[in-house]
């Protein structure tokens, strides 16, 4: 068995998915993120903040990536949740979790308030989520030139938007001997955009469909739909 690595959306319930992962499987789950958020703590940082300072302090991604290298190349079967876990664990199962900005706003709004994260509505946490993201996109791409945005990183990418985390952590489950080249999606069928009608299910990573709108039809009452990206 190899290791399943998380990516993906802020509020797209990589934690929880990653939780519930790592009991059916029984590996151990590592969470940089908490990590992450503990390092902020201790610098009175907000998570946005301490992102912005990072743009800045290299230090601050030393310390962890070197973290995430030695975590790697322990050998150890593990669940990861790390934006740039699939980036270190190069033979692992690499997991994307897209959903609906929105949804992730409700969601994260819904958290206990910390110093770290909170927000006063959901336009805010639209607003802030948006800029964390935007924050650690770019400099990924400046000190690693690589693009976490990259549905073509990954191995496995999971709409959570409607999905529940069971089913997810069951699609994924069901993924994990796979050995097709090239990431399979499994999308919310009311998020696509509608396309050519015929074909196997095919999207690219904004959602419109290139071939396959017949499946999509049929699937509308599913919270999730397998398709190929293209």
């Amino acid at each position: 068995m190899r290791s399943v690595v998380f990516n993906g959306d802020l509020g797209s319930g990589k934690s929880t998915v990653s939780v519930l992962l790592a009991e059916r499987l029984g590996l151990r789950r590592v969470s940089v993120g908490d990590l992450y958020r503990e390092l902020a703590a201790q610098r009175g940082m907000t998570a946005l903040q301490l992102n912005l300072h990072a743009e800045l302090d290299d230090k601050i991604d030393h310390y962890v990536d070197q973290l995430q290298a030695d975590i790697a190349a322990s050998g150890e079967r593990l669940v990861v949740d790390s934006r740039l876990a699939w980036h270190f664990f190069t033979d692992a199962v690499k997991v994307h979790l897209v959903t609906d900005p929105a949804v992730a706003a409700h969601r994260v709004l819904g958290r206990p308030a910390s110093t770290v994260e909170s927000y006063r509505s959901v336009a805010d946490a639209r607003e802030r989520l948006a800029s964390r993201s935007d924050s650690e996109r770019a400099r990924f791409l400046a000190r690693y030139n690589v693009d976490k945005a990259d549905w073509a990183n990954y191995d496995l990418i999971c709409d959570s938007t409607r999905a529940a985390p069971t089913e997810i952590v069951d699609r994924i489950i069901d993924s994990l001997d796979r050995d097709a080249p090239g990431p399979v999606c499994f999308l919310d069928p009311h998020r696509l955009h509608c396309g050519p009608p015929d074909g196997d299910l095919v999207v690219s990573q904004d959602l419109q469909v290139r071939s396959g709108q017949h499946l999509v039809d049929a699937a509308a009452d599913h919270s999730l739909i397998r398709a190929y990206l293209a």
